[in-house]
């Protein structure tokens, strides 16, 4: 790897007595000039060389690469996206199409690649202009980051661009910006800010490393968006108290709501294999259902002004169905059949006598119905359906969002009205995997580590599986990590050369983002040396973690995170998208409490059900055991049995409900809620009798 050009300082501060070098190298500009007239002549570009000039007259500053565009999104977002993706450079400047003229798209172009939006950068550009014309209103400026490089959309005027450009050089912004973005503390940032200024800064560190005292007032120094500690780092300088917010559940929840994305809409046959899916299309009637007049019965065609009597019988091989019936014939029928031409009704096989055969040596087969006695007078249309009673052309039999379930109603419905191919959403494919050195594979007992060494059956994954099969999920297991960390020599995003330690997580996730919709993790969620996951989404993949901690019992150190995914879809050709993690508790009856309340609305928001039945259905249950109440909400595991005879339905405790006994879920099928105790409240449970909230997992059952 080649240093030249960079200016290098040893650092005394490696916890992990690796040697740390810090390289002091230019930060890396790119230009994007969007105009309809400099893409055909680039001699009236004066914008982007007005910025590749302020960008160099600074120093550490160097413009790498400048490119001018049409005012064409797509052509925008191509080499914006590209300039993130190749990681070539440190900031992106764009200057054009940010006003309200007609082909004016540049907000519209970078503003959906942001994973990170700037609006305090957006407040100073605006701020700065409006200083000098007030017409700077009529300007639209974003600002933000992808992965790690920061993008801000600049006017195209050369007297705009001057004015933001100096507004953002000013007072070390872009710098200090630029540095977080990386990972850095901003310190350096300080520091040369406090000399230039002539203050001496004393810093006073106390237990809470996020406050810093400065001559008497506090200052909250802005800190990166990664919280997780740093697995390379002695386990000494890990966090002692989660830096992760504890939210409410219905925070978190909303969250998951809003994070998801439904997946796209494919195209499927009408078979056994679309059961589970949910229409992306209204589906309506081609035609009448039934197309021309049938019976409704098994029996004899007949016209209703036929008097009782006896008559001949035709059938399909020996009668047409488009020739009018001979006078003294009745047609022989079955239910669905369509009635032959010249009669409007039936008479069933019940109102009707035999009267002679055919034998041997007529024109009909022996033994067949030669004439039979009616022995009722029909109405008109009697035992008849007529065309369209069903179903008439045009009806609405399916809407969209409807589930395609196992009952068979969906399907006979598709069939019924003739459907071959329909459009659903995309069932999505969920990765499974379990973390922890003590974790062994029930199909695999060579897993364990040590004859001498205490594990733990790895539960987690094979009850996830069958959750997730049994819902129609098709599941990638993919195995049981070890936390264990291997040493690799590596630069990282803030151009520090050291010896890191990479998570053994990073092959497995890896494989879940490319064969999977989202992934589901066991374990290495909470406060231990080796819990990973968060660090490793934060750290090897540029993710976010939306949350950390939740108020709920069980599955407090639930997390949901999104990664950036790069997609091959078409669509996509532009940017990338993300997936979605989640690491729930390693704890059985937590990984699989905490799977039905976040993880099932998810995967149904992803598969295309509607909102409101996006969570699993809540009932009113009268509880049977007394239920202490925790300052957290908590699901405890319950058998709900309905007593027909009371009208109630019924909640009955599974016993014990540690979070570790996944037998508290064995039999259940359902979680009652109970409502968190609050400061002061002398109430600490419900009583036998109380009624409660209950979500349902699986079938009720009857009481006993």
């Amino acid at each position: 790897m080649n240093f030249s050009g960079c200016r290098c300082r040893e650092s005394k501060g490696a916890h992990d007595g690796s040697l740390l070098f810090y390289l002091m190298s230019n930060i890396r500009a790119a230009v994007l000039t969007v105009s309809d007239t400099a893409s055909s002549d680039s001699s009236t570009d004066k914008s982007g060389p007005t910025v590749k000039q302020i960008i160099e007259e600074h120093s550490g500053f160097l413009c790498t690469e400048s490119l001018i565009v049409p005012d064409d999104v797509t052509l925008i977002q191509k080499t914006v996206r590209k300039w993130a993706d190749q990681q070539d450079c440190d900031w992106i400047i764009t200057t054009g199409g940010t006003g309200f003229g007609v082909r004016d798209r540049t907000p519209e172009a970078i503003s959906p690649l942001l994973e990170r939006e700037a609006s305090g950068i957006v407040h100073l550009l605006l701020s700065s202009s409006l200083k000098h014309t007030p017409l700077a209103a009529l300007s639209r400026p974003v600002a933000g980051t992808i992965k790690n490089t920061l993008v801000v959309t600049l006017p195209g005027s050369v007297k705009a661009v001057k004015e933001n450009l100096d507004a953002l050089f000013s007072n070390g912004v872009v710098e200090h910006a630029i540095d977080l973005i990386k990972g850095g503390s901003g310190k350096e940032v300080h520091a040369a800010l406090g000399s230039s200024h002539g203050h001496g800064h004393s810093h006073h560190h106390h237990h809470n490393p996020r406050t810093h005292h400065h001559h008497g007032h506090e200052h909250h120094e802005p800190k990166s968006r990664i919280l997780s500690h740093d697995p390379s780092l002695a386990v000494s300088t890990r966090n002692r108290v989660s830096p992760y917010p504890l939210i409410s559940l219905e925070n978190a929840l909303q969250i998951v709501d809003e994070t998801i994305q439904t997946l796209p809409v494919v195209t499927l046959s009408v078979n056994s294999k679309v059961t589970g899916h949910v229409l992306a299309e209204d589906v309506y009637a081609p035609s009448n259902v039934p197309p021309q007049a049938t019976t409704s019965v098994d029996g004899y065609a007949l016209r209703s002004s036929d008097a009782p009597g006896i008559y001949r019988v035709l059938t399909s091989q020996t009668h047409a169905l488009s020739n009018p019936l001979p006078p003294g014939h009745i047609y022989r029928i079955n239910t669905g059949g369509q009635l032959p031409a010249g009669t409007d009704s039936v008479i069933m096989v019940e109102d009707t006598k035999l009267i002679s055969t055919y034998v041997d040596g007529e024109e009909g087969s022996e033994g067949e119905e030669k004439e039979i006695e009616t022995l009722a007078q029909v109405d008109p249309k009697e035992n008849v359906r007529d065309p369209g009673s069903d179903v008439r052309e045009g009806d609405l039999v399916l809407q969209k969002g409807e589930k395609i379930t196992g009952q068979g109603g969906e399907i006979g419905t598709l069939a019924f009205v003739g459907r071959k191919e329909i459009k659903v959403y995309r069932r999505p494919v969920v990765a499974i995997l379990s973390t922890g050195n003590e974790v062994m594979d029930l199909e695999n007992p060579s897993s364990a580590r040590d004859e001498s060494e205490w594990g733990v059956w790895d539960t987690n994954r094979p009850s996830l599986r069958a959750a997730l099969e049994s819902m129609g999920y098709d599941v990638v297991d993919l195995g049981i990590v070890l936390d264990e960390l291997s040493f690799k020599h590596f630069l990282s995003a803030n151009n520090r050369l050291t010896l890191h330690r990479i998570p053994a997580h990073v092959a497995a996730l890896k494989t879940g983002l490319s064969k999977a919709d989202i992934i589901l993790t066991t374990g290495g969620t909470s406060m231990g040396p080796t819990d990973l996951l968060k660090p490793v989404i934060e750290r090897q993949f540029g993710g976010t973690i939306h949350f950390g901690r939740v108020t709920v019992k069980p599955g407090k150190p639930t997390t949901f995170a999104s990664v950036p995914f790069e997609t091959t879809d078409s669509v996509a050709e532009v940017g990338s998208k993300t997936k979605q993690i989640f690491a729930l508790p390693g704890n059985p009856a937590s990984a699989l409490v905490t799977f039905y309340i976040f993880v099932v609305p998810a995967l149904r928001k992803l598969g295309g059900w509607p909102r409101d039945l996006c969570q699993l259905p809540r009932v009113r249950v009268q509880l049977q055991t007394a239920m202490k109440l925790d300052p957290r909400t908590e699901f405890h595991r319950a058998i709900i049995r309905a007593d027909v005879k009371e009208g109630v339905l019924k909640a009955f405790s599974t016993g014990g409900q540690r979070s570790s006994r996944v037998a508290s879920l064995s039999g259940a099928n359902g979680l009652v809620v109970l409502p968190q105790k609050k400061a002061g409240d002398s109430v600490d449970k419900l009583d036998v009798g109380a009624m409660a909230d209950a979500v349902i997992i699986s079938d009720l059952q009857m009481v006993l």
